[in-house]
């Protein structure tokens, strides 16, 4: 019964990581490179779902789906660069656009004090269990330090994505078109990876450790209350 409630709460702690970020981008990859979409055919089509789950939020939930709305905005961006065409240095720079797009609009999350990279990193924090999920809930809305780390999570990632931007336009013009055409690949994935090493030392690990520590203070027995020693005289 554990286990299947375990199974339960993971899959819905993944779900929405997977219908705003995962489908929309697998999507436009698979349409552009499987099927053999345009670009601007696949980013349209691949536009579909995060527009309905950011329009369903504000109509439905009253809310603004940060994600969903996110890679809807990039989506429009990449279909606007898109249409820039004939220098091929400039259809090289145009590709770390979408990372722009997503660092300032991570960013701006930071400042507005919702920090948007909270819904990827939390599954992996809270592993699909109800009581690290509570322990989660409580120190972001209690703990000083655990929000400052929440906000420090999403800052790296923002930072690193527009430096990832800006190496790539630096490259695309100073650089071979053949040398960029791969090493701008190499940034990215290099990017990611900086930024997954950096965020979770500074960010994502010492908050698992918080909630580590908030499970262990919670389950702890009360202490046994000793009579004094004057009362016992």
């Amino acid at each position: 019964m554990t286990t299947n409630t375990g199974s339960k709460n993971k899959k819905q702690s993944f779900a929405p990581l997977l219908m705003d970020v995962a489908v929309p981008i697998g999507s436009y990859y698979l349409l552009k490179s499987g099927f053999g979409m345009s670009t601007l055919a696949a980013l349209g089509w691949s536009s579909v779902v995060p527009a309905v789950r950011t329009v369903w939020g504000v109509v439905a939930e009253r809310t603004v789906n940060g994600f969903a709305a996110l890679i809807l905005f990039v989506n429009v961006v990449g279909l606007s660069l898109s249409l820039v065409a004939g220098d091929p240095r400039l259809m090289l720079a145009k590709d770390s656009g979408v990372s722009s797009a997503i660092g300032i609009g991570v960013l701006v999350s930071v400042a507005m004090g919702r920090p948007m990279m909270t819904a990827g990193m939390k599954p992996f924090l809270v592993k699909g269990d109800a009581d690290r999920e509570a322990a989660f809930e409580r120190l972001l809305s209690g703990s000083a330090a655990f929000q400052r780390a929440e906000r420090r999570f999403s800052v790296v990632w923002g930072v690193a994505l527009l430096g990832e931007c800006v190496a790539r336009v630096v490259g695309a013009y100073t650089l071979p078109v053949d040398t960029m055409v791969w090493l701008g690949t190499v940034v990215m994935v290099g990017t990611m990876g900086v930024a997954a090493v950096v965020s979770g030392g500074l960010a994502a690990g010492p908050m698992a450790d918080m909630i580590a520590a908030e499970l262990k203070g919670g389950d702890a027995p009360a202490p046994a209350v000793l009579p004094s020693l004057a009362a016992v005289r």
